[in-house]
């Protein structure tokens, strides 16, 4: 079998066996996908091998993108097309030369294409494909933003402001191009940056001397671009067409809705304005369909709290399963996860949202609106008359849906549903505020989920650290020698030290002590009944991600307090 390049410098420095390569040669046939790629994907090699072969066997040198500061005008250099054809990333740049951070520096397709575009010499660096994704995702988004703003100035002195808001009823795809108007394009662009930092919501808020855009990466709000204040009203203008809202009107709050696609993805934009001192501030949530978020591995059960919170969702008697947290936790998406768990041909699976945020196929879900009478509770009454196997209620509010919903698991009905309290053992107390009986409680609810997100430290930058004798104790260790992670801060985690979230549960099974506690209105007998349970509460999940590095001492008193 004929070896091309790649293959032979693996071969030979011992990183990869012949038949490990004849096997990759043989998975590659037909994919279209590099070698590379192909050795990574099926673990014959790992990033790292791969980089540290080529380092020393080409003598490429490897650049770090994550702290590397790429000027902007390497984006008037490269063509933004042949960057994302290739996924090449121009870094630096004389006269006669061009540096190209690559992921595959072997790509001489890739390195002659450039060299053509850009009458230099190309000299290849290593790096990440991942690095080199997110740097050709940033400069050309930054640079398609700057142009855009750069255009609408010049259409705002020559009279074109009106042509800036264009393309209502339009299919939007965002995507630049360079015939649309520049209002679209500037909007377009903070959209697909969103998408590319996995932001959940971006903020558009006017000021007194420019607009800022901000946006919401793993919980925290951080500023992308400024928009220059005369041009605020047509991007503004431009997003409330998306949404179908009424441009003329910018004294009272709107909300609306578009579908857009970015990257062959389909992303839903919840959108809501609200009028301020200094103009109309405009919040887009963004709601993408990504399985791996709303599986239960994505959401970061496991271990001993995955195996009990399995035995409450199969187990088909009937009860009320509540996922219980504050604002932000991630109750939604814990529900979205068992909804996935749940469905299938043989099972009526009706679920009520005020807003429906993701579309799961087999499960019937409807919209909440309070403003034409839809409310939780009337649904839920008409619900039990389409014989039901399985209700989810978004959220219990009120004393009214709370009673329908626990009568309705009585009955032998499978019920979902989230309340906002701290933990599970409070999530009784606020039954009872909301006037549900005690025997209700005590005869309805089967289990109750409580949970929490926290930031993962940063893997490009996480470094170990021997904690303090103090800090071990804050956190409930025993005395002993332990070694914790923290994230020093890169351009990847916007020097944070943080990247990306993940769950921390406490799961509670109702036993028939609790029950008992709960039908006399005993706060301490519950208590002594959910220890004796054997109940582990967050804070041994949350000792366990510190542990493996997932998240930190920090973060966790940052969430829990204390």
């Amino acid at each position: 079998m004929k070896y091309n390049k790649l293959g032979d410098l693996l071969v030979s420095s011992g990183a990869i066996t012949e038949e490990q390569l004849n096997q990759a040669l043989e998975l590659q046939s037909g994919t279209g996908e590099r070698l590379g790629t192909v050795l990574q994907k099926h673990g014959f090699i790992t990033e790292r091998q791969l980089i540290d072969t080529l380092m020393s066997q080409l003598g490429v040198e490897f650049i770090d993108l994550n702290s590397a500061a790429i000027p902007a005008e390497m984006a008037q250099l490269l063509p933004k097309s042949i960057a994302k054809k290739h996924m090449v990333a121009p870094v630096r740049a004389s006269r006669t030369e061009l540096q190209l951070a690559m992921a595959d520096p072997l790509n001489f397709v890739a390195i002659e294409e450039v060299r053509a575009a850009t009458r230099r010499r190309v000299i290849p660096l290593i790096a990440t494909a991942d690095a080199v994704e997110r740097a050709v995702q940033n400069l050309y988004s930054s640079q398609g933003a700057m142009r855009a703003i750069e255009d609408m100035r010049r259409d705002l002195l020559g009279g074109q402001y009106g042509a800036s808001t264009g393309g209502e009823g339009q299919s939007l795809t965002v995507d630049e191009e360079a015939d649309a108007a520049p209002a679209i394009r500037l909007v377009n662009s903070i959209i697909d940056r969103a998408f590319s930092e996995h932001a959940s919501d971006i903020h558009v808020e006017p000021g007194e001397e420019h607009m800022a855009i901000r946006m919401r990466i793993d919980g925290a709000l951080r500023t992308i671009i400024t928009v220059p204040r005369e041009l605020q009203n047509a991007v503004i203008s431009r997003m409330k067409i998306m949404a179908r809202m009424d441009i003329a009107q910018k004294a009272v709050p709107q909300d609306g809705r578009a579908n857009v696609t970015v990257r062959q993805e389909t992303v839903d934009l919840r959108i809501s304005t609200l009028p301020t001192i200094h103009g109309e501030k405009v919040v887009i949530r963004l709601l993408r369909k990504a399985p791996e978020l709303i599986s239960l591995e994505g959401i970061g059960l496991r271990d001993v709290n995955m195996e009990r919170f399995c035995n409450l969702v199969d187990d088909n008697s009937g009860g009320v399963i509540l996922v219980v947290g504050p604002t932000g936790s991630g109750k939604t998406s814990t529900l979205y996860a068992i909804l996935q768990r749940l469905k299938g041909e043989e099972i009526n699976l009706i679920s009520l949202e005020d807003p429906v945020e993701y579309h799961v196929d087999g499960v019937c879900q409807v919209q909440i609106n309070d403003k034409t009478g839809l409310t939780f509770a009337n649904v839920l009454r008409s619900v039990l008359r389409q014989d039901p196997d399985i209700i989810a209620v978004g959220e219990i509010r009120d004393g009214e849906t709370a009673e329908i919903a626990m009568r309705a698991a009585m009955t032998g009905h499978l019920v979902l549903s989230t309340v906002h309290t701290n933990n599970a053992v409070s999530s009784i107390d606020r039954l009872l505020d909301i006037g549900v009986e005690p025997y209700l409680i005590a005869g309805a609810v089967k289990g109750i989920v409580s949970q929490r997100l926290f930031r993962r430290v940063c893997p490009h930058c996480r470094k170990t650290y021997v904690p303090s004798q103090e800090e071990a104790q804050l956190m409930g260790f025993p005395p002993g020698a332990y070694e914790f992670f923290r994230g020093e801060g890169c351009g990847e985690c916007f020097n944070t030290g943080y990247r990306g979230r993940i769950g921390a549960f406490e799961v509670l099974p109702v036993t028939p002590a609790m029950r008992r506690a709960i039908h006399a209105r005993s706060l301490k007998e519950l208590e002594q009944a959910v220890q004796a349970s054997g109940f582990q509460p967050i804070m041994d999940n949350c000792r366990q991600l510190v542990l493996e590095g997932i998240t930190s001492t920090e973060e966790i008193h940052r969430v829990l307090g204390g």
